[in-house]
């Protein structure tokens, strides 16, 4: 079954290793040196240079449309053949929220509270980031149901790094 993989960056590597990836977006800060692994094909890549924030903050950039599309555009194109992962500098905020962005994309036919509630139960840790929620929410035409969903788990557990966790997402 077609899964997605959220990671932190020091587990990318392994990551990739374990379950036969070939698909991977990187959502950390602009200025973060990221070695793509080398199973994954330069276009089969995206990275999205953007920081952990939900308003602006000076010297930083803020998730904004642009992300969010390019974000789209790239789950859109998954061929689902082999998992994708999507990581960030912790796994806990910036790929989590992309991670129920994409499957909220993907599978428009799951409430967008189960999709959340997956996330809280597969890692005590995400707190997706409520910015690019809320861009994604207006330009999939949620209603502001992601929001909520969002809203509604809490912020995950204190920590350094996230628990890694998988969404399946099932044939096109």
């Amino acid at each position: 079954m077609p899964r997605i993989h959220v990671c932190s960056l020091a587990r990318l590597a392994d990551t990739v290793a374990a379950t036969g990836a070939r698909s991977l977006v990187t959502i950390v800060n602009a200025a973060t040196p990221v070695t793509r692994p080398r199973e994954i094909a330069e276009d089969r890549h995206l990275t999205l240079g953007v920081s952990d924030i939900v308003t602006p903050v000076d010297g930083h950039i803020l998730p904004a449309q642009a992300h969010v599309d390019a974000l789209l555009g790239f789950v859109g194109a998954w061929d689902r053949a082999s998992p994708l992962i999507i990581h960030c500098y912790a796994g806990v905020s910036r790929s989590t929220a992309a991670a129920f962005i994409a499957a909220c994309a993907l599978r428009p036919d799951l409430a967008e509270t189960t999709l959340a509630e997956t996330i809280r139960a597969r890692s005590p840790t995400a707190t997706p980031n409520s910015r690019l929620v809320a861009v994604a929410d207006g330009l999939l035409g949620r209603d502001g149901r992601m929001v909520a969903a969002i809203a509604a788990i809490g912020r995950g557990a204190e920590c350094f790094e996230g628990a890694p966790f998988h969404l399946d997402i099932g044939p096109r």
